[in-house]
């Protein structure tokens, strides 16, 4: 049993072992600074206030779907901030948009996606994301507006941040693909390195000392919040392959069957996956026979949900508006998945 127990640790080590060599430097480590630079620099007050009772609805739904981007939230702290600008005055409409969408087009979230999982299930999950979070922000609406028509508008202050915040995201942007397009070392590091050198140049002289501190500070939190729970999670990925019979995997989730997408979104409902936990967890399974229908609606469904936050999203909603929302989440991540599975692959 000692045997077998070191044995399995031993696979867990060799799958955190090629993820170490494969994904951080090239990765990970330009995904914290970008993603760091967003949550810092751009103004979340300017982004929230749009969320109120006077914005235009297509602003509003515009702005909550793809605010998850630039405010560069995860699945622990969406909960918060969606607390936060509902009982502020934003309607349920755009505040589960934005509940939606936040987790699942986190920055981090995506490239990593698609780095592992491949191309066409990051940019799915980025898209669909986005528009099924319209979706499911204009069903809540559509069922529970009237009841809220009296909300209050929102009101937030703070002052804008430069403009140079764009031309920074997009030379971190520029740091993050170049090794996608140029694959072999010299080309990559002959534009790699003057793209850093670059970036930090412009830093120091674009932005203070304090605004600095504060990307690093946060880069920093987002490297000890999110990088121990994925190593963990790389580590029982690997595991998880050596103990889960494939059969099974191919039976219940590896098929076109309504099923599957269902067992899918439900199950990952239910799971608890902290930030991009989920991509090694279903690369995984993927691995073992899992298809890239259900894989989508796990991706969707997972950041979305889980029981600790389902039970938050009820004591902010109410019971049932929370038990809608859970539904509409649960059902439409299942019916994203099996159109992607059986028209896009």
């Amino acid at each position: 049993m000692t045997s077998y127990l070191v044995d399995l640790a031993y696979v867990g080590l060799a799958s955190l072992q090629e993820y170490l060599a494969l994904h951080v430097l090239l990765c990970l480590i330009p995904a914290f600074f970008l993603a760091g630079a967003i949550a810092s620099l751009f103004s979340k007050e300017s982004v929230l206030k749009l969320f109120g009772a006077d914005a235009p609805k297509y602003v509003s739904y515009s702005v909550a779907a793809v605010s998850g981007c630039i405010l560069a939230v995860c699945s622990c702290t969406v909960l918060p901030l969606f607390a936060g600008i509902y009982k502020r005055g934003a309607g349920v409409g755009p505040a589960t948009t934005f509940l939606f969408s936040a987790p699942a087009i986190n920055i981090l979230a995506i490239v990593y996606t698609a780095k592992i999982l491949g191309y066409d299930l990051g940019v799915a999950r980025a898209v669909i994301a986005i528009l099924l979070s319209v979706v499911i922000g204009i069903s809540m609406a559509f069922i529970y507006e009237r009841k809220d028509a009296d909300r209050k508008t929102i009101k937030t202050f703070g002052e804008e941040k430069h403009a140079h915040t764009v031309w920074l995201f997009v030379l971190l942007l520029a740091i993050l693909v170049t090794p996608e397009i140029l694959t072999t070392w010299n080309p990559m590091l002959f534009v790699e390195i003057p793209l850093i050198l670059i970036t930090i140049y412009v830093s120091l002289k674009w932005f203070d000392r304090d605004e600095l501190k504060s990307w690093m500070e946060e880069t920093w939190f987002l490297v000890k919040q999110i990088t121990p729970l994925l190593l963990i999670g790389v580590f029982f990925a690997g595991i998880i392959v050596e103990l889960l019979p494939a059969e099974y995997v191919v039976e219940y989730v590896g098929g076109a069957t309504v099923g599957s997408y269902v067992i899918a979104s439900v199950a990952a409902a239910l799971m608890y996956f902290s930030t991009l936990t989920e991509v090694p967890i279903i690369s995984a399974l993927t691995l073992l026979g899992m298809g890239k229908g259900p894989a989508l609606s796990m991706l969707l469904a997972g950041p979305a949900l889980s029981l600790p936050n389902m039970i938050v999203i009820s004591r902010i909603l109410g019971v049932r508006k929370g038990l809608t929302y859970i539904s509409l989440v649960v059902v439409i991540a299942a019916v994203s998945g099996y159109v992607f599975g059986m028209y896009i692959i």
